[in-house]
């Protein structure tokens, strides 16, 4: 029983899991009224900034396999919030943001940005600050680790 004491207080995962369901909770709060959840801003937001992408490249950037991103793009594309072609490679799935996806987004960058100063204002700036330099330590380890 000891053991597993030590595991429950020892755990990254854990810690990780419990801290990043808190601050999703934050998110989806403040993100709402937009219609969008916290998963689909942000990949609407990479969408944004890479102008499209394969489905390979974005599932890298946003780590997640490619399952899991069919199925959190499945609800935008049926939104026309994106649109899923194929490249010129045919068998190559390109992504990009509709114009009514970039409408939407526009209008859900206000209430990210109340999220974030919420965040920032019950952490403070030291720790605000403390949590991206660790969390950019941390991925850049973990990725040159090359699980």
């Amino acid at each position: 029983m000891i053991k597993f004491r030590q595991v429950a207080e020892n755990c990254a995962l854990n810690k990780l899991r419990t801290t990043s369901r808190l601050v999703t909770k934050i998110y989806t709060e403040y993100l709402q009224s937009s219609g969008l959840t916290p998963t689909q801003f942000s990949l609407m937001t990479a969408l944004s900034v890479l102008g499209s992408a394969t489905m390979k490249r974005l599932a890298e950037l946003m780590m997640m396999d490619r399952t899991t991103l069919t199925r959190n793009l499945k609800p935008l594309e049926r939104e026309g919030l994106i649109k899923i072609f194929p490249g010129q490679d045919r068998r190559v799935r390109q992504i990009a943001l509709t114009e009514k996806g970039g409408n939407v987004l526009d209008e859900a960058l206000p209430r990210w940005e109340k999220a974030q100063a919420h965040l920032a204002s019950i952490l403070g700036d030291n720790q605000w600050d403390a949590l991206h330099t660790s969390l950019d330590v941390a991925t850049k380890a973990i990725l040159e680790s090359k699980l």
